[in-house]
Parts: C-alpha cells; sequence; structure tokens
C-alpha cells in the first residue's frame, strides 16, 4: 500500500473537530515526521487540538515534541489536497462529513487514519464502498481507530474462546439469549487528559454526529467480529439484522451549558427540542445474526457517572463449555474485569490456560478463587493502561501496517461488513420505531 516500504509518515490533521484527534498525538511514533500539518476552520476547536498538543508538548513526564504548521480558513479541504504537504490523512471530527473527506483523500492518493465512524447512514455506506474500491486501485490504506481492541479484557477474552478445552464453541443463540453481546454506556459529562471535556454543541445534533446506534456501536460490532471471526474475511450477506431501536436522552438547557460552554441551544437544534429538553437519539439495540451466530449491541448515554465512575462495557460470549464475562461496574472499580463460568469439570483446562499457555503472551496472569462457580481473571494492573494510551497503540498498527505496505486480507471487507451492519440497524430501527 505503501509504493515505499521505508517511506516516513507525514500527517495532516484535517478539520479536528472531535479530541480523538488529538490523542493519537499523546505519543511520539520513531517513523512519523514531528511536524504535523492541520488544516482547519477557525474555531474552538481547533483552539482546544492546539492546547491539547501544547498540553503534550508541555508536559513534565515525557513530553512530545509535535511542530505544527497551520492552515486557517473555510476552504481548508482544497488547501490541504491541492498543497499536499502529507501522505496521511488523520480525521476526527463532524461525521456527516468525513466520508466525503476521506473519498476527497483517495482520489488524491492520500492515505487515510480516521476516527469512528466512517460513516452514518446508508447513503455514505455506499460512498465508503467506492472508497475503498479506489483505494485498492491506487494502493492506499484506509482505516479507522478501533481502540477498543486493545483493551486487555477484550483480548483475553477473544484469547480464552479460541482455546477450545475451555471455550468450547460459540453458541448459535437466540434472540433473547445471543450467543454473544456487547453493551456500552457513555457519559456527555467526563475528563481527559485530566481536563472536563468541553464537547462542540454539533456533538449533540444526530444528523451531524450520527445517532447512537451507529456512532458508538462501531466499536462493538468491530469486537464482535474481531472476536467471534478472527482473522476470517467477512461479506455484508452474512449479516441478517433482525430487530433494532433507538432512543433519546434527554438533555437540559443547564446540562448543555455545562458541557459545551454555551449559553443558549443553537439554532440547528431546534428540531430536536421539545419543552425546552433537548432530545438526543444517541441509545440504540441491534439484534442481529453474523454467520448464524445471534448478537446483541447496545448503547446508552447519560449526562454524568456516578462518583468514581466512567464510561463502562459489558459483555458476554457464550460458549459450549464455557461463558466469558466483561464486567465494568462499582464492584469491579469501574475496571473492565473479566470472569469465567465453567460450565463442566474444566477447572485444570483454565488454569493452564491462563498461567501456562497465555503466559508467553501476557505474563502474570491468574485466577481468583470461585464464586458460585465463576472465576475471576487476575490481570496484572499494568496491563489496564487505560482508554487514552489505546490511540496510541491504535496508530502503532497503523503504522505496521504502513509500513509493510499492506493490511491483512480481513480487515477491508470487514471494516464494510461493520459499516454495513451498523448503518443497517439505523434503517432498520428508524422504520421499526415510526
Amino acid at each position: 500500500m505503501s509504493e515505499n516500504p521505508q517511506e516516513k509518515v507525514t500527517i495532516m490533521s484535517l478539520d479536528p473537530g472531535h479530541f480523538h484527534a488529538g490523542l493519537i498525538h499523546k505519543t511520539m511514533y520513531p517513523h512519523v515526521d514531528s511536524t504535523v500539518h492541520v488544516f482547519a476552520p477557525e474555531g474552538d476547536e481547533l483552539d482546544d487540538y492546539l492546547k491539547r498538543i501544547s498540553s503534550f508538548n508541555q508536559r513534565d513526564e515525557s513530553p512530545t515534541a509535535w511542530k505544527l504548521k497551520l492552515v486557517k480558513g473555510d476552504n481548508f479541504l482544497e488547501e490541504m489536497i491541492s498543497k499536499k504537504p502529507g501522505n496521511v490523512m488523520v480525521v476526527a471530527g463532524k461525521n456527516d462529513r468525513k466520508i466525503d473527506y476521506i473519498s476527497s483523500a483517495i482520489s488524491s492518493g492520500i492515505h487515510v487514519y480516521a476516527d469512528k465512524p466512517l460513516v452514518i447512514n446508508q447513503e455514505g455506506f455506499r460512498k465508503l464502498q467506492k472508497a475503498f474500491e479506489e483505494a485498492s486501485q491506487k494502493n492506499l490504506l484506509v482505516y479507522d481507530i478501533m481502540t477498543e481492541r486493545f483493551e486487555i479484557s477484550s483480548i483475553l477474552q477473544k484469547e480464552l474462546s479460541m482455546i477450545p478445552e475451555v471455550f468450547g464453541d460459540l453458541e448459535d443463540g437466540s434472540p433473547d439469549n445471543p450467543a454473544i453481546t456487547k453493551e456500552s454506556v457513555h457519559h456527555f459529562f467526563k475528563t481527559v487528559s485530566g481536563q472536563p471535556l468541553i464537547r462542540p454543541d454539533w456533538f449533540f445534533d444526530v444528523e451531524v454526529e450520527g445517532e447512537g446506534i451507529v456512532d458508538v456501536t462501531t466499536h462493538l460490532v468491530d469486537l464482535i467480529q474481531w472476536e467471534a471471526f478472527p482473522e476470517m474475511v467477512l461479506d455484508t450477506t452474512d449479516v441478517k439484522m433482525i430487530a433494532a431501536k433507538r432512543w433519546a436522552t434527554p438533555l437540559s438547557l443547564e446540562e448543555f451549558k455545562t458541557v459545551t460552554g454555551k449559553t443558549e441551544f443553537p439554532e440547528f437544534l431546534k428540531k430536536d427540542i421539545k419543552d425546552n429538553v433537548l432530545r438526543v437519539f444517541c441509545n440504540g439495540e441491534m439484534n442481529y445474526t453474523l454467520k448464524g451466530k445471534h448478537a446483541k449491541v447496545s448503547v446508552i448515554w447519560n449526562f454524568q457517572a456516578p462518583e468514581g465512575a466512567g464510561d463502562t462495557h459489558y459483555s458476554m460470549m457464550r460458549g459450549t463449555k464455557a461463558n466469558l464475562i466483561i464486567r465494568q461496574g462499582k464492584e469491579e472499580k469501574y475496571i473492565p474485569t473479566l470472569y469465567v463460568q465453567l460450565l463442566g469439570d474444566q477447572h485444570e483446562a483454565l488454569k493452564e490456560a491462563l498461567t501456562v499457555t497465555l503466559q508467553q503472551k501476557y505474563p502474570g496472569l491468574d485466577l481468583e478463587k470461585p464464586v458460585s462457580g465463576i472465576y475471576k481473571v487476575l490481570i496484572p494492573e499494568s496491563y489496564h493502561v487505560g482508554h487514552e494510551a489505546h490511540f496510541a497503540q491504535v496508530t502503532e498498527q497503523f503504522l505496521e501496517y504502513f509500513e509493510n505496505g499492506s493490511m491483512p486480507e480481513w480487515e477491508v471487507p470487514n471494516m464494510v461488513v461493520k459499516y454495513y451492519t451498523t448503518t443497517k440497524a439505523l434503517e432498520k430501527a428508524s422504520t421499526d420505531n415510526n
């Protein structure tokens, strides 16, 4: 994909409207030019991005050394395409136009490293299919930032599911009792890099950000494909959408002020306001089958997490011999924790899997004495690096693909399947709920 495997990566950051655009720069990378070319409109989002990079450069411990070359103005896309000072476009921001940025970059011979979701509706999905086709013809990378693949509890859930002596085979499941479940709870108001997160007002416009069922679910659908069918090439015909629904989280003007810093609801959100309360359709649930295996995905957004809590993840993989469960609640001190519920007498197989087989990759793993037949996997604290650190890990994965000049054969087809699934769920939820 990179014609010259030794070619250095030079990043062009386009319209960095989401804080994820800054988080990939929390770390320096040996094969990435320290100069980042930024093309963006003036405004609070650009200011926030610049402050974030500056804070990384000025921190006491392991400061970064990014240098920014800034081109400001409304013609930022045209400026990037015409000047083309880099070879990789990083984009994280308004999701409704992201696919058009991606298509323009591909047409101009630029690799793409993009925050999720790449698309938020079926129209965008069709454009994405064309973008992937053109990228393939031009030997270009298009890669989305799947940070959750680097969460240790998900990695170990996947690893254990691939040991038949422990897990058996993945059940087929049913709509009421899926073979694999992924649920995620998020919060509008939270702290990032030690600072309260100020979100742009457009984040609450689902026509721009995308509804919850096509946004955060991108990670969850990706994990289902990655865990249930590791390194297998999937196709859209493998997906059957059974049911989907969507619902709103109410946001008062006071809450909106707290999280955006704006004193009033903007005009473009008036369509979603009833009795002076903003209704944000950020919640969604889908039930579908992937190669005949029943899966359930749901995402919920609340305004603020309880004291000491953050975003949470729940997952269940049901095997013929064991259930693999991830919880991240109060009992787990809001740290993703993996449990194993054995359905037979394979304690010795489980112990060997964790203390022998997986020790090669993940030294220090152990088992806690079971409670009611459920074992807790003891994971050394050093593996719990946190969400922000995952951005460096996934960026290093992208850079490895770039240096190799190729991605695994399953990555692109499975990205297509992933966005087919999310946009199909939105289509079904919109139809079924009306």
